[in-house]
């Protein structure tokens, strides 16, 4: 009894006769053979990239439009304006440092690198309450500091973006230079730093934001915030069969032939 072949190697052994028959073909010049090959070879690594497509995307894990922004959080290079209502001696415009620390009088170092504006106010005028009666504390971000998001996959120019004012995907996406005709626009992934700094990946439909259907999926990113653009199944396919037919069919190297039929 001969042993069962694995679906890769039944696979394997189809792709090398097909390509046996299209290589005889060529040699006796029957094109019609030629075509029938070609598409059998498609029918294939389309059949094999389904086998191994991934998993689609549940829609518990997808962005609706009424998704919220998440308020600022102070970050390193962020300049902070600290106001004191009835106390305006105390008043200080402060950077906060590499560690994500701030030096301020009477309460010394306090960490706020990762707090928004809201809770340093907190921290602040409940450490102030030991020194004054009833403080009225105001925390305004001034200007940001090394503020950067990530554009990564089928975009025409990936890499860095400062993030000098408020930007959303659509316009990340411009400046890197638009999608490629293989981006998957529909499955589009931010990944961001959620609660405790674990990352949090969020899928986006943009496909309802180019027609302008709901433009509310468009967010605001946030520092650090990577876009990844996904390819299309279809670039998928294409990348398959070109690193497994092209690539593990041998064929004679510098071999051509026209197969265009003399009129």
């Amino acid at each position: 009894m001969k042993p069962l072949m694995s679906k890769h190697e039944h696979l394997s052994q189809s792709l090398y006769c097909l390509a046996g028959n299209m290589i005889d073909s060529l040699m006796n010049k029957n094109y019609n053979a030629i075509l029938i090959c070609l598409l059998s070879l498609f029918l294939t690594s389309c059949a094999a990239s389904a086998g191994n497509a991934p998993p689609a995307v549940s829609p518990s894990k997808q962005v609706s439009s009424s998704v919220q922004t998440p308020e600022y959080q102070i970050r390193a290079g962020d300049q902070l304006d600290i106001k004191f209502f009835y106390n305006p001696d105390l008043n200080e415009q402060v950077l906060v440092r590499p560690d994500g620390r701030i030096s301020l009088q009477l309460v010394h170092e306090i960490i706020v690198s990762g707090l928004t504006p809201a809770q340093l106010t907190g921290v602040l005028t409940k450490k102030y309450a030991e020194e004054l009666d009833k403080p009225e504390i105001a925390v305004i971000v001034r200007s940001f500091g090394g503020q950067r998001v990530y554009v990564d996959g089928e975009v025409n120019k990936p890499g860095i973006l400062n993030l000098i004012t408020s930007m959303t995907v659509m316009q990340s996406l411009a400046e890197a230079g638009g999608v490629k005709d293989t981006a998957r626009m529909s499955e589009l992934v931010i990944i961001r730093r959620g609660p405790d700094a674990k990352p949090l990946a969020l899928v986006i439909n943009m496909e309802k934001v180019v027609d302008g259907t709901e433009m509310g999926r468009d967010l605001y990113l946030m520092p650090n915030d990577i876009v990844y653009v996904p390819k299309s199944r279809i670039a998928n396919v294409n990348l398959w069969m070109d690193q497994y037919i092209r690539k593990n069919i041998p064929l004679p190297i510098g071999l051509y032939y026209n197969i265009n039929p003399a009129p």
